[in-house]
């Protein structure tokens, strides 16, 4: 298959964690039904292609994100990749969740906090400052139970309903979660507004308030066409994980303005052609998005898919 050319940068990491939020944040706004039995499949497959981290599903309350309502039957389907050292963390919004996910094994678990009032008020149905108080003790059970704890923060650089958000505002609810005792924070470009500016701007801020660059990831989406110049932005700072979504799926349920997740195969094709490390085998990668893409009825919006589809040899149906 066709590979990038290899030319290096200076100053960059020899080798960057994807952390895919396919499995979850990709297919949680999909109107269809995925049956648990396809989500099993494609989380298998996407560690058949070498991502070690691979978020598998999220412990809400189903009426919240319908698709999601088989957590319970997906991740004990997937669990048998924790002895090939895949990372499977799990969404929990809250303590109800984290007994859940807890009970079957989750050793990974991330809880979904916002920068502004606005998408706190519609994701959460609290005001920021209520939701930070729900997950404190979330996040010291999980820890005290020795699990991993990531925090999403989302709209940490726009919001569709109060515009560009302030540095401080998120500077404060990612302190707020690091002193919770959170292991990683993620940046979520939710709307897809950050420019590579914007993005080192922030970092800096986190730096500067004592939160240091080893445990951000960045999170972003494409709306606008960013998210690759952002994603190199972070990387010269020093960020070594990057979210990314397989296939380029994923949107956000709560923000209709936000379009889709950065695509995997797109970061990889970035990342190969700078010499950077990712584990990840590109032509099993694609050939895992096109059979999900053939299972959704419609095109992988991912832009290394379409130049390399039907150059890869798919798995055989199992």
């Amino acid at each position: 298959m066709t590979l990038p050319m290899v030319v290096p940068a200076p100053d960059l990491p020899a080798r960057v964690r994807i952390h895919e939020v396919g499995a979850r944040d990709g297919l949680q706004n999909e109107k269809s039904t995925v049956p648990t039995a396809v989500k099993a499949e494609f989380v298998h497959r996407l560690a058949d292609a070498g991502l070690t981290t691979i978020e598998a599903t999220s412990f809400v309350h189903p009426e919240w994100v319908p698709q999601l309502a088989d957590a319970e039957d997906l991740f004990p389907l997937v669990s048998d990749l924790s002895e090939r050292q895949v990372a499977l963390p799990v969404l929990v919004p809250n303590g109800r969740g984290l007994d859940r996910a807890l009970a079957l094994g989750a050793r990974r678990v991330a809880v979904f906090a916002s920068a502004t009032e606005s998408f706190a008020k519609a994701n959460l149905n609290r005001t920021v400052d209520e939701s930070l108080a729900v997950f404190e003790p979330v996040v010291r059970r999980a820890k005290d139970e020795g699990a991993h704890v990531r925090g999403y923060v989302s709209m940490c650089f726009g919001d569709p309903w109060e515009g560009p958000v302030p540095l401080h505002q998120v500077v404060r609810v990612c302190a707020a979660l690091r002193a919770m005792g959170c292991d990683e924070l993620s940046l979520g470009d939710t709307i897809g507004v950050a420019t590579p500016g914007h993005v080192l701007e922030l970092l800096s801020s986190l730096n500067e308030q004592g939160v240091p660059t080893n445990v951000l990831g960045v999170h972003f989406h494409d709306t606008y066409g960013q998210a690759l110049a952002n994603t190199l932005a972070a990387l010269q700072h020093g960020v070594t994980t990057v979210d990314a979504s397989a296939g380029g799926l994923g949107g956000c349920p709560f923000a209709k303005s936000a379009t889709g997740n950065l695509a995997t195969e797109d970061l990889v094709w970035m990342l190969h052609g700078l010499g950077i490390d990712t584990g990840v085998d590109l032509g099993r990668l694609v050939a895992t998005s096109e059979w999900m893409a053939d299972r959704l009825g419609r095109p992988s919006p991912s832009r290394t898919v379409r130049a390399l589809g039907n150059t890869t040899q798919p798995h055989k149906e199992q």
